[in-house]
């Protein structure tokens, strides 16, 4: 196992259980929506949008900005850093520090092609032990706990114990699993019982992560596990972790808001969108939150034609007046 510095903090060991995680999507989870999951359920972990840890040492401007975070967020958030490099991160992992964030967060899970082509996120499963060693170094080089949020593989799950295993001696605080494999991308189904061999198998937290859709499926697929990491569910359904929360504490889970209470949420996040850059930035970037929003409601098709092209908050505010008469 390896040494970790004498003044690393590992916030992982002291969350409450089990551990509920907001996953890192690229375009979604920006620091206005992270706060807003705060605000709805605060023992939640944060995590960055994905972020190149070559941009990152370079300090570049739009990477930074994606890299920001605001207090509120703090205990716990991460950044997330994807890379092929041992340069880039250990030189990224320096700029996540003078951030000021919670800890450090490693994609070996992204299946997207353009990002596996060029050698990053779940590509560093080919070879294992390479990565392992990798891992290794950026453990030493930082102060800040160390996450991995991976796949059951790249083409198959077979070396999943192993490479689990590997992370783990490696220093790793606690590691998040998708249950598919990279050539399977998003499809079929998330295979859970494998997450659930590999908390057999080491001693740090273990979070599944794949096809929950709900607070009852979450108690359902929690079993050995430590946590789960939700992601494309919270963008329909931001309240999935206060749900979550109430599921495993044993107590009746707590309905979706209202619609009008679900537009009062957007309004909210594009008031904080708004402060956080500036409007138009803040309508560019909710577009996509809109398209997921409003399925589900009388007259899905059309108001979401129009949401995903809304470029004011007056425009906006006209929307959601004419959606809330569908209530």
């Amino acid at each position: 196992m390896v040494q970790r510095p004498a003044m690393q903090r590992n916030f992982w060991t002291t969350l409450p259980r089990p551990i509920l995680v907001l996953a890192p999507m690229a375009g979604y989870t920006e620091s206005p929506f992270r706060r807003l999951i705060k605000e709805i359920e605060p023992s939640t972990v944060l995590i960055s949008e994905l972020i190149s840890a070559e941009a990152l040492r370079r300090k570049n401007e739009k990477t930074m900005r994606l890299a920001e975070f605001m207090p509120e967020e703090k205990h716990f958030y991460c950044v997330q850093l994807f890379g092929k490099t041992e340069i880039a991160f250990l030189e990224a992992v320096k700029v996540v520090e003078e951030l000021g964030a919670d800890g450090i967060d490693l994609n070996l899970g992204c299946p997207s092609p353009k990002v596996v082509g060029s050698g990053h996120g779940s590509a560093l499963l080919q070879d294992p032990c390479s990565t392992a060693t990798l891992i290794e170094q950026i453990v030493k080089a930082t102060k800040l706990p160390v996450s991995v949020k991976m796949r059951l593989g790249f083409y198959d799950d077979k070396n999943l114990i192993q490479t689990a295993k590997a992370f783990e001696s490696a220093g790793i605080s606690s590691l998040a699993i998708h249950g598919r494999t990279t050539k399977q991308k998003f499809t079929g189904q998330a295979d859970w019982n494998r997450i659930y061999e590999v908390k057999e198998n080491v001693r740090i937290p273990v979070l599944g992560n794949g096809d929950i859709t709900s607070a009852q499926i979450a108690k359902q697929k929690l079993k050995n596990l430590d946590g789960m990491m939700i992601g494309r569910a919270a963008l329909r359904n931001p309240w999935i972790f206060a749900q979550c929360r109430a599921a495993f504490a044993g107590n009746p889970i707590p309905p979706k808001p209202t619609l009008p209470e679900q537009l009062d949420f957007f309004r909210r996040h594009a008031q904080l969108a708004t402060e956080f850059k500036n409007e138009t930035w803040a309508m560019i970037e909710l577009r996509k939150h809109f398209a997921h929003f409003v399925r589900g409601i009388r007259g899905a098709a059309q108001f979401r034609d129009r949401l995903i092209r809304v470029e004011s908050l007056v425009e906006m505010e006209e929307i959601f007046e004419e959606m809330a008469k569908e209530f």
